[in-house]
């Protein structure tokens, strides 16, 4: 097989959406995980509103007029965020994953990003195996967490809704913790009505574009984190990520009857800097 590469369009989302659902579904199952996704529905609304989104490139593989498979490029912020790539469960293992992967790095390198990241599944020995062949490096184990809303509480740390005056604050800590901002994923979130800020000793010392599987959070200790998890109504998506080399982090979100559903693993290229604070990563980086 021999398939070319495309941008991908918006109409494109239906197919790919499937093509997504079933993907992650199959690889889940061979490994007894629940899907990522639960339904093929749930698949195409994500794929369609990426599509939508002028900063998120993606490209498409196809052969006889039928598309194979799909791969994104978050292209909001200072470091590109890579994925969900997905290709038909009937081709796993033929070579299209790798072209995917391949002509998207192509892409962050010709615009210039400073790094490029990843998370993948834990079980997926196959996936860490291929990025760490194109040039990812481990960085950081993830537990992928899930339960009721912890409403936690903690004196001298306030958690407000943010707003875009609250922009240079946020990134300002951001760098701190990463050396670098997220500004474009922040000011997404603002405007969709799910960022939060906690404040400590009258400044902003933490916000949370969300708790959630596509959202992150920087905090200068666990402090603001707590703060921000204790806060959050409701943990959007599959659930949140939380580093567990963080064991003290981790350990609260035990205490807390959170539970612990798989392993991740976050891999980048490029600019990377141990975290100065505390952090949740999304599920693209």
């Amino acid at each position: 097989m021999n398939p070319t590469l495309r941008p991908a369009r918006p109409e494109d989302a239906d197919v790919c959406g499937e093509i997504c659902y079933e993907a992650f579904k199959a690889i889940a199952e061979q490994h007894n995980f629940p899907p990522d996704f639960p339904s093929p529905e749930a698949g195409v609304d994500l794929l369609r509103m990426l599509l939508a989104h002028p900063e998120f490139y993606a490209v498409v593989a196809e052969a006889d007029g039928r598309i194979l498979g799909s791969n994104f490029l978050d292209e909001r912020s200072t470091i590109a965020g890579l994925g969900p790539i997905t290709v038909s469960p009937t081709l796993q293992n033929s070579g299209v994953g790798r072209r995917l992967m391949q002509a998207l790095l192509d892409r962050a390198a010709e615009r210039r990003f400073a790094g490029v990241r990843l998370v993948q599944a834990g079980y997926h020995n196959r996936s860490l195996s291929l990025y760490a062949k194109l040039g990812f490096s481990i960085r950081e184990p993830l537990a992928l967490m899930q339960g009721a809303a912890v409403p936690a509480v903690l004196p001298g740390y306030a958690v407000r809704a943010a707003t875009e005056s609250d922009l240079a604050a946020c990134n300002r800590v951001c760098r701190l913790v990463h050396g670098h901002d997220r500004g474009g994923e922040l000011r997404d979130a603002i405007r969709q009505g799910t960022a939060t800020v906690v404040e400590h000793d009258g400044r902003i010392t933490g916000y949370a574009t969300a708790i959630g599987f596509f959202a992150h959070a920087v905090g200068q200790s666990n402090a603001e984190l707590k703060a921000l998890i204790g806060a959050a109504p409701v943990y959007l998506g599959s659930g949140f990520l939380v580093p567990t080399r963080n064991t003290a982090l981790f350990r609260w979100c035990l205490d807390h009857d959170l539970r612990m559903v798989q392993s991740m693993t976050l891999m980048t290229t490029g600019l990377y800097n141990e975290p100065a604070g505390a952090c949740l990563p999304s599920v693209l980086y």
